[in-house]
């Protein structure tokens, strides 16, 4: 039996798990990790009907049943973000640490016209670059410009993480539900745990003086950070400002550094 808290990670819309690969090693010191790919992604379990944020999240609930697992620390990225909030919402989370949350828009507005269609977007050029030879994305150059509108240093991952990521973005059924959006992030305060919002300051899908404003206004009560230098999916660029976020939230050192001074 382990002492360690359970953490789970959620990853973004068309994304997979694959995401968080060099922020896990960070963290299972400290945790007990869980990472799995959601439901209507590559990798993760099919799903009928429409795809909403409701219904993944629904989801996740049963997959930490399953487990027997009541409440546990969430961090995620961009959908994964709003989708852990979602799981304080319902009692299911000990912590929230959530990476550029996506919902941060009222249905129908500009706001979120603007995020859809620039998704869209970027799964469009992903569609229209997948023919390139695997074999070029060994230049670190080329994988920077195939990532650079979810990060700054694409280069930064391999060249099979690149590919990989590539083919989630193509390979999701639950694309196309989860880009006509009929949902938003719901105000929620006060906080029913510790809620941390950490946004890309390069973010160029949900820049934060747009997205970031509002979360602010509807999650009050949260701490929010600025991580500089890092775009939409902040773990391809900084995994340990990203695992650093997760613990600070978590409050992992907090309680270490209690339980030294009280022995």
């Amino acid at each position: 039996m382990t002492s360690r808290e359970p953490l789970l990670l959620l990853h973004g819309l068309m994304m997979s798990a694959g995401t968080w690969a060099n922020v896990i090693p960070l963290l299972t010191d400290h945790h007990e990790v869980m990472a799995h790919n959601a439901v209507g992604h590559r990798g993760g379990p099919q799903f009928t009907g429409k795809a909403t944020i409701a219904a993944l999240t629904d989801e996740t609930e049963r997959q930490l049943d399953a487990r027997g697992l009541d409440r546990v620390h969430v961090a995620g990225n961009s959908m994964g973000g709003w989708m852990a909030i979602e799981l304080a919402r319902r009692g299911r989370a000990l912590s929230v640490c959530a990476f550029s949350p996506a919902g941060c828009w009222s249905v129908g507005t500009s706001d979120e016209t603007r995020a859809s269609s620039t998704v869209r977007r970027t799964r469009r050029r992903v569609q229209l670059g997948r023919p390139i030879p695997s074999a070029l994305l060994r230049v670190a150059g080329l994988r920077r410009l195939a990532m650079r509108d979810v990060a700054e240093h694409g280069e930064r991952l391999t060249a099979t993480q690149a590919i990989e990521t590539m083919r989630d973005v193509v390979d999701c059924p639950a694309a196309k539900d989860l880009l006509t959006p009929c949902e938003s992030l719901e105000p929620l305060d006060p906080l029913p745990c510790p809620v941390t919002l950490a946004w890309s300051a390069n973010d160029r899908i949900l820049p934060p003086h747009v997205y970031g404003a509002t979360a602010r206004e509807r999650l009050p009560r949260a701490k929010y950070l600025l991580l500089p230098n890092v775009g939409h999916v902040p773990m391809i660029d900084d995994p340990r400002a990203c695992a650093d976020a997760i613990l600070a939230t978590t409050g992992v050192h907090t309680r270490r550094a209690e339980g030294m001074v009280s022995n």
